[in-house]
């Protein structure tokens, strides 16, 4: 797919104060929500979906991404939601996100967020009936002619709630919470991960707008647990015929469910001096034939994908870092942690895992 859009480094209209596309604010990472003196830090909810700077210039509107790509032609349901309801002229700093489940029983679905991302047209078009993404707003960069970067936090989030206040409950737009009370932020992180946030942001309430400088603060979930290696895909450019010592690209995990191995995600992040090493384990234990055949593989890959799954017999066992369990998926990719030749596969089950109290994602968008 392809999509029109303004050259990077060029204003997106004649009334628009900044220079778009933007770089976001960013957020360093810390081990606990932080505390500051009274009034220091204002709190909100991490989403985890697609950070976006969000522009409107009379009818036209834009959707950037993080790494300043235009995302209009995946959500044009959400550049419709703006042109309806936003003002004619501002730059918002927000997130897109998707939401599943019945009412009263709402959470955020990455997965159904990131099969948005589609080079057909058609089925673009198909997924914003199915599944129509949000915009969640957190910061006000500018408003008709006026540029509000230079503005302490306070004040950009003061104008930001003002300027959405109206909004219907039905609208697809949002303002997320904040809370200056590090106890509130605590309880945040605890329950809100169950509607499938990623944890809880601080800022500063004096600071103004840096873009790409991380000024800001994020807690996340993080959680380890056992996982059976179930094969590896092969790195860009090998073949399965090329020898698994050049090829080991991404490592493949399984979770065993009432006696079934269930594909659960994967380690992408290795060193490339790590990769040779792996490819050394794992050569040895790739399945070849039938069993190849009958293996579990990933839901994505089919027979037809042998280039980039290998099947391995499932003997090794390995810790990871994960921040959510979202149905019988790892969210996100896992880190490595360490092996864990002292475990059984058959030990690696999904009820080892810690899964969050669900909690209605309603209650966190309209409390």
């Amino acid at each position: 797919m392809t999509t029109k859009g303004t050259p990077p480094g060029l204003a997106c209209g004649p009334m628009l104060p900044l220079p778009l596309p933007l770089e976001p604010m960013l957020a360093r990472a810390v081990p606990e929500v932080p505390v500051g003196r009274p009034g220091e830090l204002s709190y909100e909810p991490k989403w985890d979906g697609y950070r976006c700077i969000v522009a409107r210039d009379g009818n036209r509107v834009d959707l950037w991404s993080r790494s300043r790509k235009q995302l209009n032609g995946y959500f044009p349901e959400v550049v419709a939601a703006c042109r309806r309801y936003l003002p004619e002229q501002v730059v918002l700093d927000a997130e897109l996100v998707v939401r599943t489940g019945p009412p009263g029983a709402q959470k955020l679905d990455w997965e159904a967020l990131s099969v948005r991302i589609h080079p057909s047209a058609k089925r673009v078009a198909a997924l914003a009936e199915q599944t129509p993404a949000e915009v969640v707003c957190f910061d006000l960069l500018a408003i008709a002619d006026l540029d509000l970067t230079p503005l302490p936090q306070r004040e950009r989030r003061a104008a930001l709630v003002q300027l959405l206040s109206g909004l219907p409950d039905a609208a697809p737009v949002h303002v997320t919470r904040a809370t200056d009370d590090p106890d509130e932020a605590r309880a945040w992180f605890d329950s809100f991960e169950g509607a499938g946030l990623d944890g809880v942001v601080a800022k500063r309430t004096d600071a103004p707008y840096a873009p790409g400088q991380r000024t800001m603060m994020k807690v996340k979930h993080a959680r380890t647990a056992e996982a059976v290696v179930i094969g590896y895909g092969l790195s860009k450019g090998a073949s399965p015929g090329s020898g698994a010592r050049t090829s080991v690209g991404s490592i493949h995990l399984g979770l065993y469910d009432d006696g079934e191995l269930l594909p659960v995600g994967g380690i992408g992040a290795w060193p490339d001096a790590v990769r040779g090493q792996l490819a050394a384990v794992l050569e040895p234990l790739v399945l070849t034939g039938a069993e190849a055949d009958a293996a579990p593989r990933p839901k994505d890959m089919t027979r037809t994908g042998v280039r980039e799954f290998v099947p391995v017999r499932p003997e090794l066992v390995v810790e990871v870092a994960f921040d959510q369990l979202e149905g019988r998926r790892f969210r996100h990719a896992a880190q490595f942690v360490r092996w864990r030749p002292d475990r059984e596969p058959e030990s690696c089950t999904l009820d080892q895992v810690e899964r969050a109290p669900a909690y209605d994602l309603d209650q966190v968008l309209r409390p």
